[in-house]
This record gives structure tokens, sequence and C-alpha cells, in this order.
């Protein structure tokens, strides 16, 4: 593709993905597929560690102490971050499908879970190969955004679960402290692209990133869409500042 001025390749694909644009789905699944070595690396360095925090709060909304015993699905897993958490936690004698389209991210993360616990299933969140009512919950750690039907998404989430399990969307969102949002904006556009870029080796892939914040819904509307996809008592709250936000809504 050619490009004008100093734009890296691949940025107007970048950019149309973030939107919305046909090009999402292969561009998403590309360039995941090809971060996925540096992948947790850049997602301690640029969260400076508070990851971690984050998924332990969406893993607290999930109540799988409420069917220790439970099938759990961990949807757009990526490196399997959230599901080898799950399966150490104490008292959780269940198992979790780590489903994500991109191979590559569950291959790298395929190390941090007990086999026996943790299936990693390539997979796209829009056409899961699970049966209906055959999950007890389910949760998405910045991974929703990256779909390229967020209602469909939403849908086939619904569809998977068992009534009265939860599904938990952890994901980025947009603090509203004026001086929070500026720092944080001027972070993730400007500082986080050039750390991204130059530990990952991927021109785009953290350009992405922000650009697909921006046209994510507020946290507000996203509640919205979950009811409209049959969740019940749909809740969320802030993290961080507002940084990032927990969705939670019930089959």
């Amino acid at each position: 593709m050619a490009t004008t001025g100093t734009e890296a390749p691949g940025a107007r694909d970048a950019r149309a993905a973030a939107a919305g644009a046909p090009v999402k789905r292969s561009y998403v699944q590309r360039m995941f597929s090809e971060i996925a070595p540096r992948y947790d690396l850049l997602n301690h360095v640029l969260s400076l560690g508070i990851d971690r925090t984050w998924r332990r709060a969406a893993l607290a909304c999930l109540a799988w102490e409420c069917r220790p015993d439970g099938t759990y699905l961990d949807l757009c897993a990526g490196t399997l971050d959230v599901g080898a958490a799950l399966a150490r936690e104490r008292g959780f004698h269940g198992h979790v499908v780590g489903a994500d389209f991109a191979e590559p991210m569950l291959r790298a993360g395929m190390s941090k879970a007990p086999r026996d616990r943790v299936a990693p299933v390539v997979a796209d969140a829009l056409a899961l190969p699970l049966a209906d009512a055959s999950c007890d919950g389910a949760v998405v750690a910045f991974g929703i955004r990256n779909v390229s039907d967020l209602d469909a998404s939403l849908v086939e989430a619904r569809r998977v679960l068992a009534r009265g399990g939860r599904f938990v969307i952890l994901e980025f969102s947009t603090p509203r402290v004026r001086i929070v949002r500026a720092v944080y904006l001027a972070y993730f556009r400007h500082v986080l692209p050039r750390i991204g870029a130059l530990v990952s080796g991927h021109a785009t892939a953290y350009r992405y990133l922000p650009e697909s914040v921006r046209h994510f819904p507020e946290a507000e509307a996203l509640a919205g869409r979950m009811s409209a996809a049959g969740f019940a008592r749909v809740s969320w709250r802030p993290l961080t500042l507002g940084i990032v936000a927990v969705h939670v809504g019930e089959a």
C-alpha cells in the first residue's frame, strides 16, 4: 500500500479497522498474530503492571464461586491470562474454554495454563463452536472492542450462557475528570504508540489501540447494548479513575 509523508505502512488500515471498516476482522487477526511474542510484556509495561489488578477485578465479578465445577468461557482470550488466572483460583474445580481467532496468541499463552483445566480453541467471537447454554459464565478482557460486529458478539455470548450465568466485560474507557482525561489521552495517543512500536516491532498495532478505544461505545452505551442483546441486571463500574470499566450482565 502506498503511504504519504512519514505515515507507517498499514497505518491507513489501522485507522479503518479501529473505525469498524470491513477490513477490521482481517487486520485485527493479522496484527495480534504478529505481536503475540511480545504481547504480554507490552501489556505489563504499558499499563505499569496495573493490568493484573484489572483482570482480578473482572474475575471477582464473574461469581464463579456459585458454580466452581462449571464451564467458563474466556472470550477473545489472547494469551490466556484470564483463563489461566481463573484456573488457579483456590476452590475452582471447573474448566475454561479460551477462545480466540488468532492462533499464535493462544500458542504464546499455553504455558501459563494447566492443560487439564484450560482448553484453547481457535474460534471467532461471532461463531463460537459451543452449544447453547453450555457455559456457566464468560469473561472478555480487552477484546470486545476488537470484534468486527459488537452487537452480534454480545448476542453470541448470550447464546452460550446458561440461565443465570454472568458475562463480564473488562475494557478501556475514557476518564471523565478533565485533568485525568488530558493526561491519559496524551499518554495513550502519543507515548504508548511509540513504546509499543519500538518493543513489538509492529508499526501500527499500538496506533490501532487508542483509535479502537476512541471508537468504542462509552460505558453507558455499552450497558445499553448488552441489555439489547438479552442480558439482564446489567451494571458497570469504573476502575483506576475511569481508565477502564467492568460491565456485568446475566443470562
